[in-house]
């Protein structure tokens, strides 16, 4: 069974830096899109960054020009560059593999926690 084990998160200072690692244990079908979601305390599911069909990035508004997505196929790792780091940046962070129209199953990491506080 395929795990996703995601790494990285801790505490932070405002404007502070983080980089977010997802270890896919196997290689997964090309079909899958490589998403990073987060929920924040009292807040829904969103999505903050991910890496469509065909390579395209996508980010969340208020992250765009903050945090960077990058996929490592050798070492089938995905990561997220988090810079300038803000108090509602604070979540639970997923690595998520989605399969669009549900062809694979989708598969979900169990997060790492950011927090960003003086």
């Amino acid at each position: 069974q395929v795990q996703l084990v995601e790494s990285g998160g801790g505490l932070v200072q405002p404007g502070g830096s983080l980089n977010l690692s997802c270890s896919v244990s196997e290689q997964v079908s090309d079909v899958y899109e490589w998403v990073w979601l987060r929920r924040a305390p009292g807040k829904e599911l969103e999505v903050v960054a991910a890496i469509r069909r065909g390579g395209r990035t996508v980010y969340e508004g208020s992250v765009k020009g903050r945090f960077f997505i990058s996929r490592d196929t050798a070492e089938n790792t995905m990561r997220l560059q988090m810079d300038a780091l803000e108090p509602e940046d604070t979540a639970l962070y997923y690595c998520h593999l989605e399969s669009p129209g549900g062809v694979l199953p989708n598969l979900w990491g169990k997060g790492t926690l950011v927090t960003v506080s003086s």
